[in-house]
């Protein structure tokens, strides 16, 4: 028997190490270590309900495990055969219990592509890769298949770039295929930067050597030696798996000189970011890894004839290269049966924000937001109605309710106002104020913004301004004008994709929400009620029984009252904390 237990950063945060360790120690007092494995896999996906536990061969799912948890794990269910039902799922739906994880609203409409090996093996196991295929691809390539083939079959499959841009991948790799030079480069695009963003970190975590073995298969293609995984430092943890895999690899033979004696060389090598955003733009990454500023260039020259110390380079994203050994495996046809006409196969997308189902999934190009977020995501959370979701993070938008039945695919999302960009999906409830949204979203571009062009230094700091004023309560009409016209601006006129997809987000409130816009200048409200500037904290006299907790507890001194009699707040001095509604037992106290 296997029992696996989630790897993932989420689940480590949660003690997944020390459930480990537990279930071992159980384990082997019941002297059952010749016939059970516990193993440290990568993450499983169902973030909310972590840690996971998963019990082989039964395929038994418990959830939200504690290391206390162990001990009766393997007494009720390993020795006794009984499943321990307190730590099973609970449908929501009919309040039962489910099992396997088959048969959860969650899993049942993925189909995991690039995070096949995520939560079934131990990443930090060369064995238990190959076991599962893994560098079958890679020895087929060089075995059966040229270069040209090769890219031919990426190519047919209809893969695109999964880290924003959505760009053919076969044609991108026989482009710098084409470009002749002494030396060339094969780039994994690891900067994943977006807010709530955690695919390709997953990824790296949990199946390791897939996106090495597709490296090795794209250097093989375009007639690289050499290969880097430009990777930010904030991920410690896919870092040190990577380093272990590559040093497996290196000592399995399946990377250095002379791979299966095909006489085919290629290594990898980490390179490290700093966690700017804009370097996961290819020409800013590809300039911090040779040690100037991540800023980008204008192309052409694309990076297939110079890129990285002026030699052709070919850049992708993790999850790109996730799907390659798959696909050379079984086949283009296979592959591109999935998925729609112009968008193949699978989306990887990080499922947060006021939803139910917080997690990492990843489903059919195609499927519609509706199914996304009310059935794999269960929901809005605490039974709120459905507001918006942001896709594609900051360079994305804001789509709403009339854009649930849209199916997710690249052009869908353009067409709708948004995009896919690497996959970010943040989904947002009645209680969330879009204006404060779009302000969130430009905070951020204005901070991450590499300064180099006019448009996105100053235009987008002009953007953010304007919308913290018209968020304090005193924006005009002409600022809502201002917003729109500025916003054409520098979509039109920024030099990488980080600025001119910067203004998506208030562009796609101001078309979708523009009377939450109006609320803010005409009435100087928040119709969400989180607008600080244009809250104000009121006593009903009639419900206040003059307890003065709400006094006692307001930090400055903002309200003022006899015993027994109403009370009042000073707006002048309300810092609008929310001490005095969170002790008030009456409900007494309310936000206009």
């Amino acid at each position: 028997m296997h029992l696996l237990v989630c790897g993932g950063t989420g689940c480590k945060a949660s003690s997944s190490d020390a459930i480990v360790e537990m279930l071992k120690k159980e384990v082997a007092a019941n002297n059952l270590e010749n016939d059970v494995q516990v193993i440290l896999t990568g993450c499983f996906g169902f973030c909310e309900k972590g840690p996971i536990v998963k019990v082989l061969p039964d395929n038994t799912f418990y959830t939200q495990v504690k290391p206390e948890d162990a001990s009766e794990i393997v007494k009720e269910h390993i020795v006794k055969g009984r499943k321990v039902a307190r730590l099973l799922y609970t449908d929501p739906a009919n309040n039962e219990h489910v099992s396997d994880s088959k048969h959860m609203g969650f899993y049942r409409k993925q189909i995991r592509i690039a995070l096949r090996n995520c939560g079934f093996i131990n990443p930090e196991n060369i064995d238990e890769y190959i076991a599962r295929d893994g560098y079958q691809a890679i020895g087929k390539a060089l075995a059966e298949l040229d270069p040209q083939q090769t890219i031919d079959i990426i190519k047919k499959s209809g893969l695109r770039g999964r880290g924003g841009g959505g760009f053919p991948t076969g044609l991108k790799w026989e482009i710098a295929s084409k470009n002749k030079a002494d030396q060339k480069y094969v780039v994994c695009n690891a900067d994943e930067g977006d807010p709530g963003a955690f695919m390709d970190r997953s990824i790296l975590e949990g199946d390791p050597h897939s996106v090495i073995e597709a490296m090795a298969i794209c250097g093989y293609c375009i007639g690289a030696t050499k290969g880097l995984v430009y990777i930010r430092a904030e991920y410690p943890l896919a870092i040190q798996r990577l380093k272990v895999a590559i040093g497996q690899a290196r000592e399995y033979g399946l990377l250095g000189k002379d791979i299966l004696g095909s006489g085919f060389d290629f290594d990898i090598e980490l390179r490290y970011g700093a966690g700017a955003f804009v370097c996961g733009e290819e020409t800013s990454l590809i300039h911090s890894m040779e040690g100037l500023r991540g800023e980008p260039t204008v192309k052409p020259p694309f990076p297939a004839e110079s890129g990285y110390l002026g030699k052709p380079t070919n850049v992708n994203n993790v999850e790109t290269f996730a799907n390659v050994p798959v696909i050379i495996l079984k086949g283009a046809d296979w592959y591109s049966s999935i998925g729609t006409e112009k968008s193949k196969g699978t989306k990887v997308f990080a499922l947060a924000g006021k939803i139910n189902n917080v997690g990492l999934i990843e489903v059919p190009m195609g499927i519609t937001l509706r199914e996304v977020i009310f059935e794999i995501g269960g929901g809005i959370k605490n039974g709120k109605k459905f507001k918006a979701v942001q896709t594609g993070g900051p360079s994305g938008g804001c789509l709403t309710e009339k854009h649930l039945d849209t199916p997710i695919d690249f052009d869908n999302l353009i067409a709708s106002g948004s995009m896919m960009g690497s996959g970010g999906m943040i989904v947002m409830d009645e209680d969330d104020c879009m204006v404060a949204v779009a302000k969130f979203y430009l905070d951020f571009t204005v901070e991450e913004s590499c300064g180099k062009c006019s448009p996105c230094r100053i235009g987008n700091k002009r953007l953010y301004e304007t919308l913290e004023k018209i968020t304090k309560g005193e924006g005009t009409m002409e600022d809502l004008d201002r917003l729109r016209n500025l916003s054409h601006v520098i979509k039109d006129t920024a030099l990488c994709g980080l600025g001119q997809t910067s203004p998506n987000p208030v562009l796609s409130t101001l078309d979708n929400f523009y009377d939450e816009y109006l609320a803010h200048v005409n009435d100087r409200k928040c119709p969400a009620g989180q607008c600080k500037s244009l809250m104000q904290y009121v006593i009903d006299a009639e419900a206040c029984v003059g307890c003065t907790a709400c006094a006692r507890n307001c930090p400055v001194n903002a309200i003022s009252g006899e015993r027994k009699k109403p009370h009042e707040i000073d707006t002048a001095i309300c810092i609008k904390c929310g001490a005095c509604i969170e002790k008030c037992k009456f409900n007494a106290i309310s936000i206009q």
